[in-house]
């Protein structure tokens, strides 16, 4: 099992920043992928950001150039810097792991609608007002 804690969330103005962390424990050598997503009220969860063990990482084209997705290994964080924020942008985000590495693959993050990771957190809300 791999435990997964977000934090970091808030209020920002648009065009702001925010940072959000993901705390791993539990067996995080099974966490060889690595992901964010969110959800907005009303709204389907969908895909925001993947990195791979190795350090590949793979963007949605709504915020790509704006959010840097990262991880420290040595203290099995997961980080989501997020720039230029937009109210579009308001939602919970989700911290996500996967056993599998192709779940970071190319071919499956940008042709899958959802990609489906095995462990999520609870989830950290994002409010950006205009």
């Amino acid at each position: 099992q791999v435990h997964l804690v977000e934090s970091g969330g808030g209020s920002v103005q648009a065009g702001g920043s925010l940072r959000l962390s993901c705390g791993v424990s539990g067996a995080t050598d099974s966490a060889n992928c690595m992901g964010w997503f969110r959800q907005a009220p009303g709204k389907e969860r969908e895909k925001v950001a993947a990195i791979e063990r190795t350090g590949n990482t793979r963007y949605a084209d709504s915020v790509k150039g704006r959010f840097t997705i990262s991880q420290d290994n040595a203290k099995n964080t997961l980080f989501l810097q997020m720039n230029s924020l937009k109210p579009e942008d308001t939602a919970m985000y989700y911290c996500a792991a996967d056993a599998w590495a192709r779940t970071c693959s190319g071919s499956y993050w940008y042709f899958t609608p959802l990609p489906n990771f095995a462990y999520w957190g609870q989830g950290t809300q994002v409010t950006v007002s205009s």
